[in-house]
């Protein structure tokens, strides 16, 4: 078992979090009135005049992933040359939009949209900030809860379900390369923990036994000795879980919430927590897995689920 009980439940618990959070997110940005109108799925504009990309829904996986490819290309010539202030000025503005974005949501109902725009980047600023520059457990998982609402607000508009089941399949098969075979994304997430600016959810519990320090991809663990206690029984082991394996089962019940509705979708997210609870129950303390084939297989089988469902 990758952690205790008690850490393993939290960090699903998080991840739930994550998901149903989202997903109201974007659901706040679906525009009601004129999807009554249509009856199409119609979104709102994101705040601060940004664009979602234009592209054609049926293909848009290939645009976000080469994007993704690119970014990860970009963060691999930073962790070479050790461009740490790049990475965090990076980082810090790709948590700032998002978690603007996302904070919009919640405001904007009740304000006016410019008074709104302001209060949401007035709220994001200073948590970004801490975030990056002031890291703390409280800030770091609280921001890491909405940015992927956010994220979702900007990609799930221009994709359908064919693009996003591809795209999910692509990633799964990318993360399972980019751990078992190149472990580029060890690497990555070993950057990462180094620089205290991580994507993704991030528990610190001690061990009762000594650990040597190791990170994985996707279920990342950094197990740290203790600087007060080194030598000491109890070791201080930091649970994490990527970026990534929040966002696009995200998307996924995003897309597909656009034709099941916000009830239907959440079965999405009760799958993929399934499924990443069955990973961190079998797998093992030292060995390096790729969570996006098993959160992928979740989300599968929670559409499958959906689609069953006689209402």
């Amino acid at each position: 078992m990758k952690h205790n009980l008690e850490i393993t439940v939290f960090l699903i618990t998080l991840f739930l979090a994550s998901q149903v959070t989202g997903l109201f997110i974007v659901d706040k940005y679906i525009d009601k009135k004129a999807t009554a109108e249509t009856g199409t799925v119609t979104y709102k504009n994101l705040p601060y005049s940004i664009e979602r990309p234009v592209v054609e829904p049926s293909t848009s996986f290939i645009f976000i992933f080469i994007a993704i490819l690119i970014g990860t290309g970009l963060l691999l010539l930073l962790v070479k040359f050790r461009s740490v202030g790049i990475w965090k000025f990076w980082f810090l503005l790709s948590v700032l939009i998002t978690l603007s974005i996302a904070l919009y949501a919640f405001i904007q109902q009740f304000t006016p949209q410019a008074i709104a725009q302001f209060i949401a980047f007035g709220i994001a600023l200073p948590l970004s900030i801490i975030k990056i520059f002031r890291p703390n457990i409280l800030v770091h998982n609280l921001t890491e809860i909405l940015v992927y609402g956010g994220l979702a607000a900007i990609f799930v508009p221009i994709m359908n379900v064919f693009a996003v089941v591809v795209l999910l399949i692509l990633i799964s098969i990318y993360d399972a390369i980019a751990v078992w075979q190149s472990k580029h994304m060890i690497k990555l997430a070993k950057f990462q923990a180094g620089t205290n600016v991580f994507a993704g959810l991030f528990i610190p519990y001690k061990s009762a036994s000594p650990v040597s320090s190791s990170v994985k991809a996707g279920v990342a663990i950094k197990a740290a000795k203790s600087k007060e206690e080194k030598g000491a029984r109890l070791k201080l082991r930091n649970a994490v879980l990527g970026g990534g394996d929040m966002g696009f089962p995200l998307i996924f019940a995003g897309v597909v919430m656009k034709d099941a509705g916000f009830l239907k979708a959440l079965i999405i997210p009760v799958f993929a927590a399934i499924a990443l609870g069955l990973l961190l129950f079998f797998s093992k303390k030292d060995r390096f897995y790729p969570a996006m084939p098993f959160i992928t297989a979740g989300c599968f089988i929670g559409y499958g689920v959906i689609l069953l469902l006689p209402f």
